[in-house]
């Protein structure tokens, strides 16, 4: 709390806040750093190890097995969320589960499984492209501004 928040406050408030600083648990960030940086790289390493495999065995190339390995780590993410064993895991491992697709893809099927009792069309499809949605855009707004910026880029160059 800053110092000019503090001044605000009533003698009873901080005295309040003091009691509440010495009481919170104290929270271990370089074991969660170390984990989430683990948790996180092994996450990539099985997407790695995916993408070897649509390599070696379906003979994909480097820059075609990129688009089946992420499919098959959304999958597997969406299926451990309907097991419920992806929301225990990343209570575990903490933020080096959010980072990769993974994440995301168990944020949006949490708030389908959440919301199914409100229906397919309203609850399942309407909150799945709540959080979905904002990303969609976003995506597609960057990829918009760096078409822009390489047309004029080459535009400037003489065009590759």
């Amino acid at each position: 709390m800053s110092d000019k928040k503090k001044k605000k406050l009533t003698p009873t408030q901080q005295e309040y806040q003091n009691f509440a600083n010495k009481r919170e648990p104290k929270r271990p960030i370089v074991r969660n750093c170390i984990l989430a940086f683990l948790i996180g790289g092994s996450i990539c390493l099985l997407g790695q190890l995916i993408s070897m495999f649509y390599m070696t065995y379906f003979d994909f190339t480097e820059k075609t097995a990129g688009d089946p390995t992420v499919a098959t780590l959304i999958f597997l993410s969406a299926l451990f969320t309907g097991l419920g064993i992806y929301d225990h895991f990343a209570q575990w491992a903490g933020a080096g589960t959010l980072v990769p697709v993974t994440g995301f893809a168990n944020s949006v099927a949490s708030a389908a499984i959440e919301h199914r009792t409100e229906g397919f069309v309203l609850g399942v499809g309407g909150n799945m492209f709540k959080l979905a949605g904002s990303v969609i855009v976003f995506g597609v707004f960057s990829a918009f501004v760096i078409a822009i910026i390489k047309v004029v880029i080459m535009q400037f160059m003489g065009g590759f």
